[in-house]
């Protein structure tokens, strides 16, 4: 009973906003393709979001953290079982101290395989243990995600990691859910390999324009973008460039709450500028494009690359994760585990990383490094990368959002690192340079200046030469997995044997 990964006898891709009459028909459509679809009622749904408190909704939280200037604190998370997946949200909020709790949804709901999902679901229940890597949302549907949204006290975001989120979202909005990430550009490109860009933004287009309905009825809920991409090492510039067209996307659709993420490159300064230019440069090209109304926070998220396997490594990640969310001024902070290396990890050691997470929080209160030169100079770097690919974006589609995209990755202009999708070129490559920070090694037909890239080839050939690596693509690879080496290797004590000699 899973659906076609992209829905028949389109109209031309625009960026318009999805006429009523249209989209009435295509949730009328969307709600049959599976029989938990039935359980949704839009006025019953208002109903549920409007009962919930100020302090479980997402986008009055969201906006309450970037008044305030705190750093909440989130996790990932999700099993395969009802009873197994309300447990673990309890402990996340109670025991984690989480600000917003999650619900991951397993691979098989992300690709509307729900027959193979509710297979993981019996077979679960029987062994009393989670055989999904997340919760089949879908499968339990809305009066199971009712009462898993009354099992906490915090606002309840979906983490559904999918380029198909029209079933998802709308069951989980029904339930009492006010946030869920996920967009057209970043997860198409990310997570699946035949379904085209189009194909993604027409997905998405359903979701921010079915966020958007709600709030035409006095509901805001939040959106969110997942920047972090391919979870590889991801220049700012490339995270930045997808925030600004899916942010733009959805703003076409209305709306007005829109979160943006990032993975954190796990330099103080370089991070501290990703958040600061990303918020103005989303904020330029949204007012510039007649919305100077869509509210936009920022996200960092624990590192997203390879994770060593060392305890005590993690938890440095874990701690330095939350200070540098904290230094760098975002509204929260993804959070991982000490179990990052070894799989999903358990609810206690979850818990834990909030913890930790929530006090690096508490000990980097206050600080900024907006006067430093180093900031300055890097967030005006970010904006000479992402101004020139934006810029050429919209030409592109003369001013339409959704084609100059579509376009722009047919010839390179837009590219994402290490990307599976058949639709994009993924001929950029990105390397850390001798200070820490990501810059590319290999802009492939990305049209970077010439003054730019001379800017990062002067700093990664210093990385080359001091480590001995071939500049190019095997500057590139060893930069993928650095962070998870032991630490000897990273801090080498070589000078000590030396002199032992």
């Amino acid at each position: 009973m899973s659906a076609p990964l992209e829905v028949k006898a389109h109209p031309p891709l625009r960026d318009a906003r999805i006429d009523d009459d249209v989209f009435a028909d295509m949730r009328r459509e969307n709600l049959a393709r599976w029989p938990t679809g039935s359980g949704v009622d839009f006025e019953a749904a208002l109903e549920r979001q409007r009962s919930l408190p100020c302090h479980k909704q997402l986008a009055w939280v969201m906006r309450r953290a970037v008044e305030e200037k705190r750093c909440l604190t989130q996790p990932r998370g999700g099993f395969g079982t009802f009873a197994l997946h309300k447990t673990l949200m309890q402990m996340l909020d109670r025991d984690g101290l989480a600000d917003i709790v999650p619900t991951t949804t397993d691979s098989y709901t992300r690709n509307e395989q729900f027959h193979l999902a509710q297979k993981g679901i019996e077979e679960s229940e029987r062994l009393g243990r989670s055989l999904l890597n997340g919760y089949p949302l879908v499968n339990y549907g809305v009066e199971h995600a009712r009462q898993l949204i009354d099992a906490i006290d915090k606002p309840a975001i979906m983490l559904t990691g999918t380029a198909l989120p029209k079933l998802t979202g709308e069951i989980g909005f029904a339930g009492g859910y006010s946030g869920y990430l996920g967009s057209g550009i970043a997860y198409t490109t990310s997570y699946t390999k035949e379904l085209s860009i189009e194909g993604g933004i027409r997905n998405y287009q359903y979701l921010d324009r079915l966020a958007a309905m709600y709030a035409e009825h006095g509901v805001e809920l939040h959106r969110r973008q997942p920047g972090f991409l391919t979870g590889t090492n991801v220049p700012p510039c490339i995270a930045i460039m997808t925030c600004v067209l899916d942010a733009l996307l959805a703003a076409r659709q209305g709306v007005r709450n829109y979160g943006l993420e990032m993975g954190q490159t796990l330099h103080l300064v370089q991070d501290a500028a990703a958040v600061s230019a990303c918020r103005e440069l989303c904020q330029e090209y949204l007012c510039g494009l007649g919305h100077p109304d869509v509210f936009t926070s920022v996200t960092l998220l624990h590192w997203m690359g390879a994770w060593p396997q060392d305890d005590a490594q993690c938890a440095a990640l874990v701690a330095y994760g939350g200070t540098l969310a904290a230094i760098a001024g975002a509204a929260s902070v993804t959070t991982k585990s000490t179990h990052e290396a070894f799989g999903i990890p358990t609810p206690e050691a979850n818990a834990e990383g909030l913890r930790i997470t929530r006090m690096a929080i508490y000990l980097a209160r206050n600080i900024r490094l907006d006067t430093m030169p180093e900031f300055r100079a890097e967030v005006d770097l970010i904006g000479r990368e992402v101004r020139p690919v934006i810029d050429k974006v919209l030409e592109m589609g003369e001013g339409d959002v959704a084609l100059g995209t579509v376009r722009a990755f047919e010839a390179g202009v837009l590219d994402i690192p290490w990307s599976p999708n058949r639709f994009v070129k993924s001929k950029v490559l990105p390397a850390r340079d001798a200070d820490g920070y990501l810059r590319i090694v290999d802009p492939g037909l990305m049209p970077f200046s010439r003054e730019v890239m001379e800017i990062h080839e002067a700093k990664l050939r210093l990385r080359a030469r001091r480590d001995k690596i071939a500049y190019g693509p095997d500057l590139a690879v060893a930069s993928v997995y650095e962070i998870s080496e032991p630490v000897a290797t990273l801090l080498s004590d070589k000078w000590a044997e030396a002199v032992r000699a």
